[in-house]
């Protein structure tokens, strides 16, 4: 385990792959589920009116979407288990939004889920498979 320098203030002493990354009470870690990836698209809004002989003019509207792209690969003999997704699923489901918390504590905002992509490779006997690589698309909605 690694010790890191205070970061905002807060000093942390270790890090643990088994927790990653938490949304709501679903813990992204190496028992449940790694992601390998992690890819947040974050914009701003500007609104514009266009003006005779001059360029378009231009306001600051606010903070504009946020998302995060969890991706990675689920595979029970090494790391993980088939019933986190279905867990995900679920959470989905509701419809409902989603505390999402770093693995130091810090709180990244209220998340929806809203894409589960998964791709199943490796398939046994009885059509189970040896691994699923995933992508679930956060959306940020406070």
């Amino acid at each position: 385990m690694a010790s890191l320098p205070p970061i905002n203030g807060v000093t942390t002493n270790t890090l643990s792959p088994g927790h990653l990354l938490t949304l709501g009470m679903f813990l992204f870690g190496i028992d449940a589920m790694a992601y390998s990836e992690l890819s947040r698209r974050t914009s701003w809004r500007h609104g514009t009116s266009e003006r005779f002989m001059a360029r378009p003019a231009s306001q600051y509207l606010g903070p504009g979407e946020d998302t995060i792209t969890l991706s990675g690969l689920l595979v029970p003999e090494v790391a993980g288990q088939f019933v986190a997704i279905q867990i995900v699923k679920a959470m989905a489901d509701t419809g409902e939004d989603y505390p999402l918390v770093d693995g130091l504590g810090r709180v990244l905002g209220h998340y929806k889920i809203v894409r589960l992509e998964e791709t199943q490779h490796g398939i046994m006997g009885g059509g189970l498979p040896r691994g699923v690589d995933f992508v679930i698309e956060l959306e940020r909605v406070d």
